[in-house]
């Protein structure tokens, strides 16, 4: 039996401002499918659901789910539908669900999915809780039939940071694109393995002093000796041709 989501307190998040401000460049561009979009404009939506789930990190061709794609396009599946296959996809599995652990895998869909960073650890734990229990799938389709999910992007809505910028603050939250695939845990299991090697093994970079080896010196010499005679000796060749003495 799947242990129902535990309740947290949420705190006062930029998305739970009332917003009153007039929209401009910093306000993030909403790609729907209500209005019947053109196919360039369908392409931007899809591209703009990439780059949601998987993050300019993993902008790669290899991520693609043309399947799916085709699918949209043809209105076969909802933008709820197929932000659902690209979370559930092979690719985003190999490279987020199997390189973290629950906990920072819980906050990352919890902010690629309702657009928001988590309230703190008690929902960060609840979550991974649903993940534990119902596997990937469940706790994906748990995210995506939440009250807060339909409220803020329904089914045609391709999900994005809300409200990341306040009015009458200097700075706002960082974008959630700076947030690392993978956490420090698995970058230790990494080095392990002999990745992240290159400062230990002293190779010198472009811009520190390098001193090659001895005998690496010494085969540099031998062949610029026999260079110097080879040319020696062929300029002296073409001065005699050129007197007349011999003939090449």
């Amino acid at each position: 039996m799947a242990i129902p989501l535990l309740e947290y307190p949420p705190t006062s998040q930029n998305q739970r401002v009332a917003s009153y401000e007039i929209l401009g460049e910093e306000q993030p561009r909403i790609f729907t499918t209500e209005n019947l979009p053109s196919p360039l404009e369908m392409d931007n939506l899809i591209g703009a659901a990439y780059r949601q789930i998987f993050n300019e990190q993993q902008m790669l061709l290899s991520n693609r789910q043309k399947g799916l794609e085709s699918q949209l396009r043809n209105g076969q599946i909802t933008v709820r539908d197929f932000i659902r296959g690209l979370v559930l996809s092979e690719p985003f599995r190999q490279r987020n669900y199997e390189v973290n652990n629950n906990y920072r895998l819980a906050q990352m869909c919890v902010q690629r999915i309702l657009g928001r960073d988590i309230y703190g650890d008690q929902e960060k734990i609840a979550w991974s809780i649903v993940l534990a229990t119902k596997g990937l799938q469940g706790f994906v389709d748990d995210l995506l039939n939440s009250e807060e999910y339909l409220s803020n992007f329904g089914f045609d809505t391709v999900p994005y940071q809300r409200r990341r910028i306040l009015h009458q603050r200097p700075e706002g939250e960082l974008p959630f694109a700076r947030m690392p695939r993978y956490g420090a845990d698995y970058r230790t299991q990494l080095e392990a393995m002999g990745y992240f090697q290159t400062r230990e093994l002293n190779y010198p970079w472009m811009w520190q002093p390098y001193t090659p080896p001895e005998w690496l010196g010494k085969i540099g010499a031998v062949i610029t000796i026999a260079g110097a005679g080879v040319l020696a000796f062929g300029t002296v060749g073409v001065a005699l041709a050129a007197w007349g003495i011999i003939s090449l």
